[in-house]
C-alpha cells in the first residue's frame, strides 16, 4: 500500500498561500533598494520571508524533516542589515505573524541542509527573482522528496492568469497553487482562496504546426539559439511563450505549452533541485515527461544539485522523443 501524502499536501498548500499573500504585498511596493547576494542575483525581502514562512509551516507540522532552500541568513545577521532585517519583521506584522528577528533568522537557516537524505523538502521562495523584480512571473516551490521520488509538489504562481495565450489575459483573474501527489494527477486552484481545485493535464498535441515552446524571458537561463534550431527542425511555427520562473513547468502541465527546454548555457553548471523539483511533479502528473537533455531522468538522490543530470526538458510526452532527436542533430549535448 502506498504512503498517504494528504497532510503532507495540505500544510504545503497552507504554507505556499501564506508566502504568496507575503510576496505579493512586497511586489506592489517594490523599490530598487535589493539585497544583493554575493553572485550578484538579486534578492528581496520576499525571498528571506517566503522561506521562512514556509520553514515556520514545516517545523510545526513535521520537525524532523530536512529542507534544502535557496537562501541563509549569513548576510542578514550582518549589522549593516538592521534595517533590511526589521523590514522583514515589518512583513510578518503585515499578515499578523507574532514573531521575533531572531525566531524569523533560525527559521530561514532551518533550509540549509544541502546533503540528501531518505525524506526531504526542497524550497524555492522565489524562484524566477528578475521576474519578481519586474512584477512578472515569479513562483513559490515546495516539494517533498522521499527515497529519490518528489512524492509532493506545490508550486505557486500569484501573477499567472488562467491563460497566457488569450489575448485578454491582463482582464483575468491572476494567481494559481498548481499542486501534486504522486499517483494522484495535477490540480489547480487560485492561490488566495485554495479553494475549490480543478484538474489540469497536458495537451495530446503532437501536429508540429500546432505545438508550442514555453522559454524563459532570460536568455541566460537557456540557450534560445538553440531551441530556434530545434524548432525549425519539427517544423514548429507557432511564437514562444517566455515568462519566468517555474510557471513554464505550469503552463505545460495545463496544455497550453508542449515544450520548455533549459539548456546548458555553459560548461560544468549544475541546475539545483529547488528550481525544478515542484515543476517536475507537477507535469508529470498532469501526464506530461520529463528528462535531461539524454533522455534520462532528473535524479534527487545528489544533495542540492541535479550533478548526474544535464539540462532539462520537459513536454507533454507525445513530442518528447522527437525533442530529444533534434537536440542531437543540433549537437546540443
Amino acid at each position: 500500500m502506498s504512503a498517504d501524502y494528504s497532510r503532507e499536501m495540505e500544510v504545503a498548500i497552507r504554507a505556499v498561500g501564506q508566502a504568496a499573500i507575503l510576496c505579493d504585498a512586497v511586489q506592489k511596493k517594490i523599490t530598487p533598494d535589493v539585497l544583493k547576494k554575493k553572485d550578484r542575483s538579486p534578492v528581496t525581502k520576499a525571498d528571506f520571508g517566503s522561506q521562512a514562512l514556509i520553514s515556520r509551516a514545516l517545523l510545526e507540522a513535521f520537525p524532523n524533516d530536512p529542507i534544502i532552500g535557496e537562501e541563509d541568513a549569513a548576510e542578514l545577521r550582518e549589522p549593516q542589515q538592521q534595517a533590511f532585517r526589521e523590514a522583514i519583521h515589518d512583513e510578518f506584522k503585515a499578515i499578523k505573524i507574532e514573531t521575533t528577528q531572531d525566531e524569523i533568522l533560525s527559521w530561514i537557516d532551518r533550509c540549509n541542509t544541502q546533503e540528501y537524505s531518505n525524506r526531504f523538502w526542497t524550497l524555492d521562495p522565489i524562484d524566477g527573482t528578475k521576474g519578481f523584480l519586474r512584477k512578472g512571473q515569479y513562483a513559490i516551490s515546495l516539494a517533498l522528496i522521499v527515497n529519490g521520488k518528489v512524492m509532493v509538489a506545490a508550486v505557486g504562481c500569484p501573477n499567472l492568469p488562467a491563460s497566457v495565450v488569450e489575448t485578454d489575459s491582463d482582464k483575468q483573474d491572476r494567481g494559481l497553487l498548481f499542486t501534486a501527489i504522486r499517483g494522484c494527477g495535477t490540480e489547480s486552484r487560485s492561490i488566495w482562496s485554495l479553494e475549490n481545485p480543478t484538474s489540469v493535464t497536458v495537451s495530446s498535441q503532437s501536429n508540429p504546426s500546432k505545438i508550442r515552446f514555453c522559454e524563459s524571458v532570460e536568455s541566460g537561463h537557456s540557450s534560445h539559439g538553440h531551441s530556434a534550431q530545434v524548432a525549425k527542425i519539427l517544423g514548429i511555427v507557432e511564437e514562444p511563450v517566455r515568462l519566468d520562473s517555474q510557471a513554464k513547468y505550469c503552463v505545460v502541465a495545463r496544455g497550453e505549452a508542449d515544450i520548455y527546454m533549459r539548456l546548458p548555457t555553459r560548461p560544468g553548471y549544475q541546475e539545483k533541485i529547488w528550481d525544478h523539483a515542484g515543476g517536475v511533479l507537477v507535469t508529470e502528473q498532469a501526464g506530461g515527461t520529463v528528462s535531461d537533455i539524454n533522455g534520462k531522468p532528473l535524479d534527487f538522490t545528489r544533495g542540492s544539485e541535479l550533478s548526474e543530470n544535464r539540462g532539462v526538458i520537459v513536454t507533454n510526452g507525445n513530442v518528447h522523443q522527437q525533442v530529444l532527436d533534434a537536440l542531437r542533430e543540433v549537437g546540443v549535448k
